[in-house]
């Protein structure tokens, strides 16, 4: 849905991964997370209008929305993210999408191949308790458990907020190796440093 730029300007990745057997909640999905710009202008030229003030910023924080609609084309959609350094921030899977691997068995394999994805299990129904998942899949820290059917702004601010969340998780994580990098250089050093020491 969204073209260049992918990212809002503090570089967050907002690449967007949703996963359903039902077409019509990825059309759902597009309408809430990549809306039109052509609405939100006419919205911000009325509300000018109305209250004779002068005209707001409009917010472009865009998604690159992608769609999978069985779990192992989410798998392969995944692994080809990942390994052109591209991965996604966040996945939306559906729990029931018969014939093929539920919610539950398609992000265990998503984080196989991708452990930093973050995760909303999207369910109108009760196939698993919150301690069943856990069991299944560890990593609770990354995963949201969001009811059907749910609200506009809850899809909204899972997005944000779940974007932003990953794109800090990276940028502790590159901090990380660079100061153990860091750090082995300067064993190296003193190593060095021991050994030619009279």
């Amino acid at each position: 849905c969204a073209s260049p730029p992918l990212a809002d300007p503090d570089g967050t990745n907002r690449r967007v991964l949703v996963v359903d057997d039902n077409p019509a909640i990825h059309a759902d999905f597009r309408k809430i997370l990549c809306p039109r710009r052509a609405d939100a202008d006419a919205v911000i030229e009325l509300e000018t209008i109305l209250f004779a003030e002068a005209p707001r910023a409009r917010e472009d924080i865009a998604f690159e929305l992608s769609s999978a609609h069985q779990g192992q084309e989410a798998l392969e959609m995944v692994r080809d993210a990942v390994g052109r350094g591209r991965p996604f921030a966040v996945a939306f899977v559906d729990v029931r999408m018969p014939p093929g691997w539920d919610g539950i068995e398609t992000v265990s394999r998503l984080w196989q191949v991708d452990p930093s994805l973050q995760v909303v299990v999207c369910t109108a129904y009760s196939d698993y308790s919150w301690d069943e998942m856990r069991q299944r899949l560890g990593q609770p820290e990354s995963l949201v458990v969001l009811k059907k059917p749910f609200d506009n702004v809850e899809v909204q601010q899972l997005g944000h907020a779940l974007t932003r969340k990953w794109q800090l998780n990276f940028k502790a994580e590159e901090a990380t190796r660079q100061l153990e990098s860091v750090v082995g250089c300067m064993r190296e050093l003193l190593d060095l440093e021991r050994r030619n020491a009279p």
